[in-house]
């Protein structure tokens, strides 16, 4: 292909050039207006110099013509294989592809759209506006998205130099339903009500039905719980957390026939339980050297309420002092284990025998606080090998082990027994060891065996701790005076404040250290998955992934009733872990990932750009609609076709710049106007004199 055009490279500026033109045509306006013979021919004259100087020449191109290019954006994001939006995809990807081939002077390009990384969503503007700058922008003849719709950075749509039209896949009749959290605390006081607010909506045409449905509520991977509420409504769901740590609620609602995907049925609400304060009563028997450790001990952290009851002046004491000259308070006795028993998180018996002051009433109360829920901490001095022991009231029921009446007075190390190697409550206490070992206690109250309780740490191959389950709370027992030992330092001492910190923490049933537990941990798109267990030989557990698949993984004793293991997860979503009958539930990123929040096909988000194009929507399942070419200006698009805009681009192979006319002949007609003009001035002076 040739193509020519005159080109002026001028002598003079143009400026100049336009000066003399000026010039030039006052003179000739001049002649004109005078009646000077000949001032058409002058005319001429200086309109040929001014021409002249202008350097007319003659571009001639050699070209060649360039293809038209349609840039196809093909979604392959993960909503995009709901229902057969894949197999539609495909099938218009490879009829487009074959009308192109078919089409003389187009060529496709394709960009693939992803999901982006961090649950980013379908990234189509993002990846248009990479693909268009790629491409030289004066070739692009079309653009063409075959997609569902659901972009997620439709903010960043680029402007498009050529009509974009839409291949819309899915279908009229999709439907779906989600489960949606509006609102959700991620800390809570413990025993405050808490409120968590979702709704359960139906995109797309949903079929008529009564507008309920069920609701199932789980906690930390326990039995669901089961509600009929109502679809479409935000509901308000109160919360009471019962243990601090970590709480894992899961909602879910079961797949109904016909909707899209389950993936957005089910979400998860994690909850960090805290206690506002620490309620705890400590009973001092008698005062001894421990009275003040467990004080200090209790006092140092800022979070405890500590009551203590001291009993200095037992009944049987005879000074001879009336009563109402003594300056002790009265303590408060019934109201505290009667009446307000309940409120307390632990409570703590320091080496007290009965002696009349709390009547059997009392401790009965106490046995009962435990088996609703409570806590209770013995440590035994030589008082309950004797006849006023604890072990002897209503609160021996619920004791882990009786005493023998032999009190051991003689050093010993306390040592981990194996069953507290894999205790969560002793597991690791070595490690806390002085550079010589833990120093020695001096007592020991020894236990008779074959208690219910599990013996965690022992002493002269006897019982020294021992902790155990009564209904619904926990008890321990420490057979010895002497802890406080550690905390003064005795021969090195010992982890005094981190083995009660954690027996604390046991009986207030923290998750962290339940004996037996099953739990994991997100670190991306892997799962830590934890297992604690009193129990020995290997582990597997199955995990369950959000499209139902279901796998096994094999755990590892890392330290001695501690088992983990490390799960890399294929997708985000909820995973369910199951191992014998624990349940847990983790969430990779949110229950539902952002392609499965809204799933039903639509092209709103993408109207506005394909109109300032000049595209259109198509509907995948009216068919694939043709290819046709249009003129800039035109329609681009019409029923059952789309069009593209040709650019006819070109690249230029060879370039020839000649002179418009030969000099010697320019200069021949310039001349002969100037004498044309001469003798034309000549005849009619000639003329005039006759």
């Amino acid at each position: 292909m040739n193509a020519t055009s005159v080109i002026f490279d001028p002598a003079l500026p143009w400026p100049v050039l336009a000066g003399l033109a000026a010039l030039a045509v006052l003179l000739v306006a001049l002649g004109a207006w005078r009646g000077l013979a000949g001032w058409g021919l002058r005319a001429l004259a200086l309109t040929g110099i001014l021409f002249v100087l202008s350097g007319p020449s003659l571009h001639q191109e050699e070209r060649d013509p360039l293809s038209d290019i349609l840039l196809v954006l093909l979604d392959e994001s993960a909503s995009q294989g709901l229902s057969d939006r894949a197999a539609q995809s495909a099938a218009a990807f490879a009829s487009i592809e074959a009308r192109v081939a078919a089409t003389e002077g187009l060529e496709m390009s394709l960009a693939r759209v992803g999901d982006g990384e961090g649950d980013l969503g379908t990234r189509l503007a993002s990846t248009l506006s990479q693909a268009l700058a790629e491409l030289p922008r004066d070739r692009l003849a079309g653009v063409v998205m075959i997609s569902d719709g659901r972009v997620h950075d439709v903010e960043l749509m680029p402007d498009s130099p050529a009509p974009a039209h839409l291949l819309l896949t899915g279908r009229d009749t999709d439907w779906d339903r989600r489960l949606v959290v509006e609102n959700a605390p991620a800390f809570a006081i413990l025993g405050e009500e808490q409120e968590i607010r979702l709704r359960i909506e139906d995109q797309g045409a949903a079929p008529a039905g009564n507008g309920r449905t069920m609701l199932e509520i789980s906690i930390d991977g326990g039995e669901p719980i089961q509600h009929d509420v109502p679809v479409g409504e935000s509901l308000r769901l109160p919360v009471v957390l019962t243990h601090g740590g970590q709480n894992v609620i899961r909602f879910s609602v079961a797949e109904e026939d016909g909707e899209l995907t389950a993936r957005n049925n089910a979400a998860v609400v994690q909850i960090s339980g805290v206690r506002d304060r620490l309620r705890v009563l400590l009973v001092s028997g008698q005062p001894h050297p421990g009275t003040r450790t467990w004080r200090n001990l209790l006092k140092s952290d800022a979070s405890v309420d500590l009551v203590h009851f001291t009993i200095l002046r037992p009944p049987n004491k005879q000074d001879g002092v009336p009563v109402s000259e003594l300056s002790l308070i009265a303590f408060p006795t019934q109201e505290l284990f009667l009446e307000k028993v309940s409120e307390f998180d632990l409570i703590i018996f320091d080496r007290y025998m009965l002696r009349g002051i709390l009547p059997g009433q009392y401790l009965g109360s106490v046995r009962d606080y435990v088996r609703d829920g409570g806590a209770v901490l013995v440590a035994a001095g030589p008082d309950f090998a004797t006849a006023q022991s604890l072990a002897r009231s209503p609160l021996g029921e619920i004791l882990p082990a009786t005493p023998s009446s032999r009190v051991i007075e003689r050093d010993f190390v306390p040592e981990v027994t194996d069953l507290g190697a894999r205790h969560p409550v002793t597991r690791g206490l070595e490690q806390f060891a002085p550079p010589d070992g833990w120093g020695r206690w001096l007592r020991l109250v020894e236990l008779e065996a074959g208690g219910s309780g599990q013996v965690v740490m022992a002493g002269l191959d006897r019982p020294l701790l021992s902790l155990d389950r009564v209904g619904e709370g926990r008890v321990a027992l420490l057979a010895s005076d002497h802890a406080w030992l550690w905390s003064r330092g005795y021969e090195g001492g010992g982890p005094q404040l981190e083995l009660l910190r954690r027996l604390a923490h046991w009986m207030m049933k923290e998750p962290e250290l339940e004996e037996e537990a099953l739990g994991a941990r997100a670190e991306g798109l892997r799962l830590v998955v934890t297992r604690r267990t009193l129990g020995e030989g290997g582990r597997e557990v199955r995990v369950t992934r959000p499209d139902g698949v279901e796998e096994t993984l094999t755990l590892t004793e890392e330290e001695p009733g501690l088992y983990r293991g490390t799960y890399l997860a294929p997708e985000m979503g909820l995973y369910l872990l199951e191992e014998g009958d624990l349940n847990a539930v983790a969430a990779l990123g949110p229950a539902a990932p952002r392609e499965f929040e809204q799933t039903v096909a639509t092209d709103a988000l993408l109207a506005p750009a394909l109109k300032a194009s000049g595209g259109e929507t198509k509907r995948l399942e009216d068919g694939v609609p043709a290819l046709r070419s249009v003129r800039p200006g035109r329609p681009a698009a019409g029923p059952g076709w789309i069009g593209f805009t040709p650019r006819e681009a070109y690249v230029t192979t060879a370039l020839t710049v000649v002179p418009l006319a030969p000099a010697w002949l320019i200069l021949l007609v310039l001349a002969g106007l100037a004498i044309g003009a001469w003798l034309w001035e000549g005849r009619e002076r000639g003329s005039g004199q006759g």
